[in-house]
Order: C-alpha cells, then structure tokens, then sequence
C-alpha cells in the first residue's frame, strides 16, 4: 500500500489460537496488512506474512503489561496517520475482555477509520475443544461470562449458584483460590462440577475435571497454568456427551476434532 493511502485499523479476532480458526475476512486483511500489532495469545501468523511487514508485539502476561494500553493506542494511530494498513490482531474476539472498545474509541478521537472483524471467543471456543458444550438442553440454558481478575460480583455469585447456568472464567488461573472462596462462602455447592482447560485448540491441551470443592487442591496438584478456561456448571461434568469417555483429567477434544 502506498503511504498517500489513508491508513486505517482492523480490530481483528485472531480466534482461540489456530490458524485455521480464523475468519476468512481476518485472514485477507492479514494478508494485505502493513502492520500487524500482535497480542500474546493470537494466532502465529508471522510465517504467513510478507517480508516487508511490520510485526510489532504488545502482548501482556499475568501483572506484566510492558507495553501499557494508552501506548498500543498511540501506536495504531501513528501507523494508521502514516498511511499504514494496520491489523490489530488478537486472541479470541477483540470485544470479550480484549480492550478493542478503548481501541476503537481512541481511533475514532484520532478520526483514523476502524472496523472490528469478529472473532471465535475461547469462552465458547476453548470448552468445545474439551466437549463441553456451554449451554445444553435440560442443563443449561444460559452462559455467564467473567474475568477471573476482577472481584466477583453480585451477578457473578447468582450465575455461579444458579444450577441452568454455565459460569466461564477468563484469565481466572491466579485468582482460582479466591473465588472459590468468595464462591463457597456465598452458598455455592462444593460439588458443583468445574472443569479447567488448559492450551485449548493446541496439541497439548489438558483437561480437568473436578468440583467446585476440590478443584483448588487438584489444581495445585497437576500445576494447571495459564492460558486457560475455567468452567462451573452442570456442563462441566464427565460423560456428559459422550459417557464412554469418562477420565478426569484428558481431554475429549481429539475425539471430537
């Protein structure tokens, strides 16, 4: 693209990590990307990329932000002023705790024109690579979404007590202990079944399966780590699609891809 192009941004949901999961529009503005601003959990796409592109890494780790948030905004609308075609890919979908709604507005301030390419949440996504589908007939019928940083709040408390409810955590590994607790001491039934996804989509991907109750201990015991998803409800017990595959701790998602 030439630089007397007007630039732009694209929010793009890279998806829950592979390739292939990505949409077909994410893929062609990849393809025809200037500069491609990378989360941490996005999608690998730099050995699809040309040479020329820039590829610049922003990702944030659990309590290490290196590149703060106000910075990532100046930075895509510096390259977007510049006459660049800008891809702001991240993992999952850029509008599911990925802080495309502040890149969004700082574009829109800046008057650099953006648009948001959707993409596959790993709340959903994650869960039915282990076979756990998030809502299922006579079990649940609503999904609460929340992120396991911030304090649980009251509407947390209900989803998580409320049996026709599936409760998906993001970014939840840290804080397990405390909002078991919080959980707990709220009323919450210690053999609510929980299930824990580690590195959905990837080759070694793990899956647990446990209860609300014990899932502290037993994730202390194999070592879950992040990235993962937590999941609380009825939809998160063994067996529950495929009752011949009943093993606490593997995941059926091979059998289903």
């Amino acid at each position: 693209m030439s630089a007397a192009v007007t630039g732009r941004v694209d929010l793009v949901g890279g998806g829950p990590g592979p390739v292939d999961l990505m949409t077909l529009r994410a893929w062609r503005l990849l393809m025809r990307a200037d500069v491609v601003v990378m989360d941490r959990l996005g999608p690998d796409i730099r050995p699809h990329l040309a040479p020329d592109v820039e590829v610049l890494d922003v990702g944030k780790l659990p309590g290490h932000h290196p590149v703060p948030q106000d910075e990532i905004n100046a930075l895509l609308v510096d390259r977007a002023r510049s006459g660049k075609r800008v891809v702001r890919l991240k993992g999952g979908d850029p509008f599911v705790f990925g802080r495309g709604g502040e890149e969004v507005v700082a574009c829109v301030a800046a008057g650099v024109p953006v648009e948001v390419v959707p993409g596959v949440t790993s709340a959903v996504a994650v869960p039915e690579a282990a076979g756990i589908p998030v809502t299922h007939r006579a079990v649940a019928s609503a999904v609460h979404i929340v992120n396991g940083q911030s304090e649980l709040t009251p509407a947390t408390l209900a989803a998580l007590g409320d049996p026709d409810v599936t409760t998906v955590v993001l970014m939840g590994v840290g804080a397990l202990p405390r909002l078991v607790s919080d959980a707990l001491h709220a009323g919450v039934p210690a053999d609510r079944p929980v299930a824990i996804v580690e590195r959905g989509h990837h080759p070694d991907q793990r899956t647990t399966r446990t209860t609300l109750g014990a899932v502290v201990l037993e994730a202390g015991r194999i070592g879950v780590r992040n990235p993962a998803v937590i999941v609380v409800g009825d939809v998160a017990r063994a067996g529950l699609l495929m009752p011949d595959l009943l093993s606490a701790d593997t995941s059926i998602g091979g059998a289903l891809r």
